[in-house]
């Protein structure tokens, strides 16, 4: 299990870096739901709730070798899947999804906990392989693993957290030797399939998404309204900012879900472009010591368990990020530790779990 003498080697920069970024969205939520002014608002004490309970899970993934997790990987995959397939039968239903297990203390999302699990069992997958090169059916049978779990998420629907599962995939397999030829085939078969995926995979609101994206203002009071108040909440800050609870569009509600898919905008209306530099530099900080943690491993399946993990984290990082400054269609991708949402906060300080898990065990056998 665990070995007291492996604490000298967790990363605690790598945490401290994380709990700061926890941190400053709970600051972010208080000062949003106008806590700040005496609202009675308790989001940001839910907040709390989860990140406490994301560092318990955080130092459970920790004290478990991690390889003895990817023994059992396949079982832990099997049991993922049935979660999924239980939330599109009986999960609760908001906003026109089945994305969550209805709990006494909070809403669980299985979908979030799944991008770990997806990172571990191809890490297994490709770490057992003794070649160097992964064969076109070894590519295969990981991309099966991976696209079950897509269809399941995509079906409750929510494509947003789907598609966070491709950069796993991607960065593993061609961490495993996967050849540029086939990242181009890949590319090619994606762009041969979109008109298809346009016509028969995406709904009404996501294709109204796209095409407001690139020309929000025709529809400016409607699918356009969520991208053009956040380019105003971002612009707004300036330098330095408007202040710590003096800001307009989130404390006044003119920015939508500002507490989940927006708080990077309301971060830089209130603090400003320092603020946003300051988020940026951690948020930069960790995926550079994950890396690390990464080239440290002494096998391959550490390193495979730890760029998994990273690819899924640093994709919801710049998309949500792009989103929030207009560059990018709105979808509902919380931006990681800092966004509402204790199943987000739980899973993503998991998961930075199995990444201290590795580096710390990077003198054992």
């Amino acid at each position: 299990m665990f070995d007291r003498n492996l604490w000298h080697y967790i990363d605690w920069l790598l945490v401290g870096a994380i709990l700061t970024l926890c941190l400053l969205g709970v600051a972010m939520i208080y000062s949003v739901t106008g806590a700040v002014h005496g609202n009675p608002s308790q989001l940001y004490v839910k907040q709390i709730y989860a990140i406490v309970l994301g560092i318990f899970a955080l130092v459970v993934c920790l004290s478990i070798d991690y390889r003895t997790l990817a023994d059992k990987s396949h079982f832990i995959y099997i049991g993922a899947l049935a979660l999924l397939l239980y939330v599109l039968v009986f999960g609760t239903l908001a906003g026109g999804s089945r994305r969550w297990i209805g709990l006494h203390v909070f809403n669980f999302q299985p979908s979030e906990f799944t991008k770990l699990v997806v990172a571990l069992v191809l890490a297994k997958f490709f770490g057992d392989n003794r070649q160097q090169v992964p064969t076109v059916v070894e590519l295969g049978v990981a991309g099966a693993l991976t696209l079950v779990p897509l269809a399941l998420i995509a079906k409750e629907p929510d494509l947003g957290t789907a598609v966070t599962l491709i950069p796993i995939y991607l960065a593993i397999a061609y961490l495993a030797g996967m050849r540029m030829k086939m990242l181009g085939i890949l590319a090619l078969a994606f762009v041969l399939l979109a008109p298809v995926a346009w016509r028969y995979g995406l709904k009404d609101y996501q294709k109204e998404r796209i095409v407001t994206f690139l020309n929000p203002s025709q529809d400016a009071r409607g699918a356009g309204y969520q991208q053009i108040q956040a380019r105003i909440t971002v612009g707004s800050g300036g330098l330095a900012g408007k202040g710590f609870g003096k800001g307009m569009q989130g404390q006044l509600q003119f920015l939508p879900v500002a507490t989940n898919d927006f708080i990077f905008s309301v971060l830089a209306e209130e603090q400003g472009f320092i603020g946003v530099l300051l988020a940026l530099g951690l948020y930069l900080f960790v995926i550079v010591r994950a890396l690390e943690a990464a080239r440290l491993s002494n096998d391959r399946l550490g390193a495979y368990l730890v760029l998994g993990v990273l690819a899924s984290f640093t994709f919801q990082v710049i998309y949500n990020i792009t989103m929030s400054a207009g560059l990018a269609p709105v979808k509902g991708l919380t931006l990681p530790l800092m966004s509402s949402g204790g199943s987000s906060v739980i899973a993503t300080l998991a998961g930075f779990g199995l990444v201290l898990n590795v580096r710390m065990r990077r003198f054992t056998n």
